[in-house]
């Protein structure tokens, strides 16, 4: 299994030991750059509207450590953010 496959399924920011997604929470699949394929709890997180992108913290991206990859909705269909870019 590649590093790609084990991160398939994983929650961003969750413990290593309980990395899959929690019934009764919402998700976004963030999709290319180095975060592809991990899942992104937005539950709450946005209130009524979303954001135009989100820069998570990353330490696989461009910068490295201290690096963010930068992802925005995927209009119309917010289950999916697309990759913008990484930034420092």
């Amino acid at each position: 299994m590649d590093e790609a496959e084990f991160m398939r399924g994983r929650v961003y920011g969750a413990e290593h030991g309980d990395p899959g997604p929690r019934t009764g929470h919402v998700y976004a699949q963030l999709v290319g750059g180095p975060l592809d394929g991990l899942l992104l709890d937005v539950t709450g997180t946005f209130g009524d509207g979303r954001p135009e992108s989100i820069a998570l913290p990353t330490e696989i991206g461009r910068y490295g450590p201290g690096g963010r990859a930068v992802y925005a909705p995927r209009p119309p269909d917010a289950r999916c953010f697309d990759w913008q870019g990484d930034t420092p």
